[in-house]
């Protein structure tokens, strides 16, 4: 099947782009979007484990960096990398809406070492949104539960029952330096 390696880039690719849809009506979606995008912007960080298969009980942090885009449709950028022990993976993922849905892409995408995104939807506090990579279909859901925590699962299509194989628990990084004047 898939080296380690790959599984887990494949994994933490799915997770970045985690942080992002659920249920909306389509024309009221996109101003809600564009709200949902902007409350996710922002530095995130925190741990994940994979809960089913080969590899589960694996263990990893994850700091990503999400950036809303400006401009008349809402989409998403993040950045950053997740760790398993001494290995650093890079993290990328773009989400850009397409009509009523959303398309885009982990990594370089599912021609490469990633995963497409293939649709999604926005609602207030949450993401759903349809990854696939070759024979490999999933979801991944992205929920605010409050405005600095955000839970993220990744379920794979196993006959016909999806089965949740990644969560990750991120928190809203905050710059909480001091900020004085001097009298």
């Amino acid at each position: 099947m898939y080296s380690r390696p790959s599984l887990i880039a494949c994994s933490f690719a799915a997770v970045t782009l985690s942080a992002l849809v659920a249920t909306a009506t389509p024309a009221l979606s996109g101003s809600r979007d564009k709200a949902f995008f902007e409350q996710v912007s922002g530095q995130w960080k925190g741990p994940g484990e994979i809960v089913a298969g080969k590899y589960k009980g694996t263990k990893f942090t994850c700091d990503l960096t999400g950036d809303a885009a400006q401009g008349k449709s809402a989409s998403i950028k993040l950045d950053g990398f997740c760790r398993v022990g001494v290995f650093k993976q890079p993290m990328s993922a773009v989400i850009t809406q397409a009509g009523n849905s959303y398309k885009g892409k982990f990594l370089d995408g599912a021609s490469g070492k990633g995963l497409d995104i293939i649709s999604g939807n926005v609602s207030t506090d949450k993401i759903v949104v349809g990854i696939n990579r070759k024979k490999l279909n999933g979801a991944m859901i992205a929920r605010l539960q409050d405005a600095s925590t955000m839970n993220i699962t990744i379920s794979v299509k196993v006959e016909e029952t999806m089965v949740p194989v990644i969560g990750v628990s991120l928190s809203r990084q905050v710059d909480t330096m001091a900020v004085g004047s001097i009298e």
